[in-house]
C-alpha cells in the first residue's frame, strides 16, 4: 500500500523548537490468531506536540496504546519511548518509564469510594520526599488548572461525565509526565462538553508542554487538539498530515473521515 503522506515535512503547527523523538515505532506489527491489528505500522512523536491517531472501528487503535506501554507484547518491530528499548526493559525499569506517562481512558478510571482530594493523591504515594503539605498544594493547583477546585471534597458519583473527565485529567497531570496517552478522551460526552474537553487537552498541553498520543473518533477532538494525524488503514499509516490538509485529501479513504 502507497502511504499518503500529505505532510511530508512532518513538521508542528505550534513551531516547537525542541524536536526530540519522544516516541519512536519502527515496523510494528501483531496479530491475534488469523487477524492482523497492526502491520508494519511506523510512526515518530515529537517533543511538545499532540498527535491524533485516527481509524475505523477495530483498526488498531486502543491496541496500539497497550502495546506502547507493554500491556501487550507485539510480535515484530520496536518501540522506543524516551530512547528506551521497550521490549528489552526489565519489571524495575519498565515501571519507572510507566511513571513518566500519563494516562487517560475512556472511564476516567476513578475510585469512587474515594473523594476528588483522594483520587488526585493516589498516584502521588510513588513520591517519597514530598510532605502531606506539599501534596495538598499540588492537588489543589492542578485542580484549579482544570477548572475544578471547587470539587476537591466530592465523590465522583457526584460530578457529572465532563467533571469526573477534568478530574482524571488533574490526576494524570499530577505526577507530570513528559507523555500523555489519551484512549478516546470525549467519548460518551455531549458535543458541547466534549469540545470543553479538547480545548483543556489543548490547553495542558501548553501549560505543562504536554506530549500527547491521542486515539479518538471524534473529528471535533481531531480538529481542536491536533498539531498532527496520523490515519491507520490495514494496520498501518494510511495518510499523514495536518487535520488541514487531509481533510482537503482527494483519497476517497482519507476523505470518508471528513464526509
Amino acid at each position: 500500500m502507497e502511504l499518503l503522506n500529505i505532510n511530508k515535512e512532518n513538521k508542528i503547527s505550534n513551531k516547537t523548537k525542541d524536536q526530540s523523538i519522544m516516541v519512536e515505532v519502527d515496523k510494528l506489527s501483531k496479530s491475534f490468531g488469523e487477524k492482523v491489528v497492526l502491520k508494519d505500522f511506523t510512526m515518530k512523536l515529537i517533543k511538545g506536540e499532540n498527535l491524533v491517531i485516527l481509524g475505523k472501528s477495530g483498526s488498531g487503535k486502543s491496541v496500539f496504546i497497550k502495546l506502547l506501554v507493554r500491556l501487550l507484547d507485539y510480535d515484530k518491530g520496536c518501540i522506543k519511548i524516551l530512547d528506551k528499548d521497550v521490549a528489552q526493559l526489565n519489571q524495575h525499569d519498565l515501571n519507572i518509564l510507566r511513571q513518566k506517562i500519563g494516562f487517560l481512558f475512556q472511564s476516567a478510571a476513578l475510585y469512587d469510594s474515594m473523594s476528588v482530594k483522594e483520587n488526585l493523591e493516589f498516584p502521588m504515594r510513588v513520591l517519597k520526599d514530598v510532605t502531606a503539605e506539599e501534596k495538598e498544594k499540588l492537588v489543589k493547583e492542578t485542580l484549579s488548572n482544570v477548572g475544578l477546585a471547587d470539587a476537591i471534597n466530592k465523590k465522583p458519583s457526584e460530578l457529572s461525565g465532563g467533571m469526573r473527565k477534568r478530574i482524571g485529567l488533574a490526576r494524570t497531570l499530577i505526577l507530570k509526565p513528559e507523555i500523555i496517552l489519551y484512549d478516546e478522551p470525549t467519548t460518551g460526552l455531549d458535543p458541547i462538553t466534549s469540545k470543553e474537553i479538547s480545548k483543556l487537552i489543548l490547553e495542558m498541553q501548553k501549560k505543562y508542554n504536554t506530549t500527547s498520543i491521542i486515539i479518538t473518533h471524534d473529528m471535533d477532538c481531531a480538529k481542536i487538539t491536533s498539531n498532527r494525524v496520523i490515519i491507520l488503514k490495514d494496520g498501518a499509516v494510511g495518510a499523514e498530515g495536518t487535520f488541514d490538509e487531509l481533510s482537503k485529501s482527494e483519497d476517497a479513504f482519507v476523505h470518508s473521515f471528513f464526509e
